[in-house]
């Protein structure tokens, strides 16, 4: 629903399929992720995220200087430090999916007790994710897309791959690096959504 408002705020568009209002958008390039986080920021009132000098839909964004630049945890020219909705780097998806603030240990998949979870085709029970499914089944609807994670975060282990805004380089110096995806899918196997896939 949230993309279909981007698409009529705008010439650039996002396609998403017919699979409903509530399911994630898949086949999502990384600068069109970003575009939309950047329309988030500004449909709000906020400061756009990343750089866009151009308008094709995937052309790179510039990098911000250093004084425009996110500077909390060391230093990121891609996003801009006044940005309120952004992708996450990846120690932010990380630590959402697999800290757990109760005990301050990090598990080894995104689920409350941070053990391997269950596989269902949706709902919201303790230690679930949305994987191992046929391929026609689809993801999940967003709010039934497993257990939460111990951070208190549903959809991170299965359901869709999930863009980071890290290089996988990790540097964030060079705009036109490959991106990070982390998660897993709805047809992938449990080693996705584990801890030491990137």
């Amino acid at each position: 629903g949230m993309i279909d408002k981007f698409n009529a705020s705008q010439s650039l568009t996002i396609g998403h399929g017919s699979r409903g209002v509530d399911k994630p958008v898949t086949s999502v390039t990384w600068n069109e992720a970003a575009r939309f986080v950047n329309w988030m920021n500004t449909s709000q009132g906020h400061q756009a995220a990343y750089n866009f000098t151009s308008n094709g839909v995937n052309d790179d964004i510039a990098l911000w200087s250093s004084e425009e630049a996110w500077q909390l945890g060391g230093e990121n020219l891609f996003r801009h430090k006044d940005a309120y909705y952004f992708l996450p780097s990846m120690d932010e998806w990380y630590k959402a999916a697999y800290y757990n603030p109760s005990t301050g240990e990090y598990g080894d998949y995104p689920s409350l007790d941070g053990n391997e979870p269950s596989a269902v085709s949706s709902g919201t029970a303790d230690n679930t994710a949305v994987y191992d499914q046929s391929y026609g089944q689809g993801p999940a609807d967003i709010t039934s897309a497993g257990g939460l994670s111990a951070y208190g975060i549903m959809g991170l282990g299965g359901n869709v791959f999930e863009w980071e805004e890290t290089t996988a380089d990790l540097l964030n110096d060079t705009v036109s690096s490959s991106r990070g995806v982390r998660g897993g899918d709805w047809v992938g196997y449990s080693d996705y959504l584990s801890s030491s896939y990137r």
